[in-house]
């Protein structure tokens, strides 16, 4: 007989295999590839577990989005507090990878209204603990920054590597480098980079 113990840890191993191969085939495929079946086939178990965890594929979708914000928010909390929250906050906006598994959310958000409040939530959740981090720094420098707030920085700085990506996928490329330069120019004026 199988202990307590070792069956939930056996649980949570399934579960997160189900999840990190949902979040890869919305990646590799797009969202709407994603079906019991083909989840289970990622994740090596029948798509009977698949369902039994997950009720609905937006139960799913929620689970693989709530997940993926509680490890933002993990990983950047140490980034964040560093003397260069901006060039974390760049950082994390110009990874591809969180950058295409956010844009696929933002399309189900627009075929799958059920998710748009936890989308909308796990959103806010990241954009507050990354204002957190970065208004403390823009105040602490005792600079005017010609009356930018902390908040509309924030905003362009996970904005811009994101549009950039999506424009590329698109083939629309005018305008790109002369906007990363600048922001570049910006961070290296507020957050210089140690020689």
């Amino acid at each position: 007989m199988t202990s307590p113990g070792r069956a939930g840890a056996r649980r949570t191993e399934k579960l997160q295999a189900i999840l990190s191969a949902t979040e890869r085939l919305i990646l590799d495929d797009g969202y709407a590839a994603i079906t019991y079946r083909s989840v289970a086939t990622a994740a090596d178990v029948a798509p009977g577990l698949v369902q039994y965890y997950f009720p609905s594929v937006d139960d799913l979708f929620a689970a693989v989005l709530r997940r993926s914000t509680d490890q933002v928010i993990a990983e950047l909390g140490a980034a964040t507090r560093s003397d260069k929250p901006l060039r974390a906050v760049w950082a994390y906006a110009s990874d591809r990878r969180g950058s295409a598994l956010l844009l696929e959310f933002l399309a189900m958000a627009n075929h799958r209204p059920q998710l748009r409040t936890v989308i909308g939530e796990g959103g806010e959740r990241v954009r507050q603990a990354l204002l957190a981090a970065v208004a403390a720094r823009w105040e602490a420098d005792g600079r005017d920054h010609d009356g930018v707030p902390a908040a509309a920085a924030l905003f362009l700085l996970v904005w811009i590597p994101r549009m950039v990506l999506l424009e590329e996928t698109l083939g629309t490329l005018t305008g790109h480098a002369e906007t990363l330069a600048m922001v570049e120019r910006f961070l290296d004026d507020v957050e210089p980079l140690e020689e």
